[in-house]
Order: C-alpha cells, then sequence, then structure tokens
C-alpha cells in the first residue's frame, strides 16, 4: 500500500487522472483549462469509453486510484446508468461518455473558445 499523497497542486491531479485514463484506454481524451474562465475547477477532462461498461470500470478505477493516492473522496453522478459519468474532484472535473452521448453534448464546443482546437492528452 503506498502512502496517501497530501500535497499536490491541481497540475499534480490533472496528471494522475489522464495516467488513470490511459491506464484504462479511455479514448478520445480531452483537457480544457479553465483557470481564469470559472470557479468551480482548474481543469475538465473529457473521455470517451467504447461501452457502457467501460465507462463505468474507467470511472470506477479512477475513484479508486485518486482515493488511495490522495485520499480524496470524489463527487460522483451517473454512474449506475453508464452513459455518461462526472467525477468531479474540486481541482478537476472528468466526463466519461458512451462516444453517441459525448457528441450529443458537445461539452468541447460549450468550453473551447471558437476555432480553438481542444489540448489532446
Amino acid at each position: 500500500m503506498t502512502a496517501v499523497q497530501t500535497d499536490w497542486s491541481s497540475e499534480t491531479l490533472l496528471d494522475a487522472i489522464l495516467s488513470s485514463l490511459q491506464d484504462d484506454k479511455a479514448e478520445d481524451v480531452t483537457q480544457i483549462d479553465l483557470r481564469g474562465k470559472s470557479e468551480m475547477a482548474d481543469y475538465m477532462v473529457i473521455c470517451s469509453g467504447r461501452s457502457s461498461r467501460q465507462v463505468a470500470s474507467i470511472s470506477e478505477k479512477l475513484t479508486e486510484r485518486l482515493k488511495e493516492r490522495f485520499g480524496l473522496s470524489s463527487k460522483v453522478e451517473g454512474a449506475d446508468a453508464g452513459d455518461w459519468v462526472l467525477i468531479d474532484t474540486g481541482d478537476v472535473i472528468v466526463h466519461v461518455f458512451r462516444p453517441e452521448v459525448r457528441d450529443f453534448y458537445q461539452l468541447e464546443k460549450m468550453w473551447l473558445p471558437a476555432g480553438a482546437s481542444p489540448s489532446r492528452a
């Protein structure tokens, strides 16, 4: 068992989230810098899972890893359905979608400036 990291920045948290998503084969991972644009979080991460089962698995493993590494209990919404799971860590908000649900909501368009391309992780 590893020691809980107690001194961390939003960037450290973001790196851990991106690593977890990569480990679990999340697709089309996009990070959006919200600093100076919103007070709700410093970053937003949006990604896709191929199925409801993968969306649920990605989300569950991410919350377990964050609790283990940072002692962080994240707020989770939508895990039962598996179409769209929102994980609020405080500094980073993570959205895990099935691809067709992600296409429908188009969160990247809401948060990125017009003409900007998303930052792929």
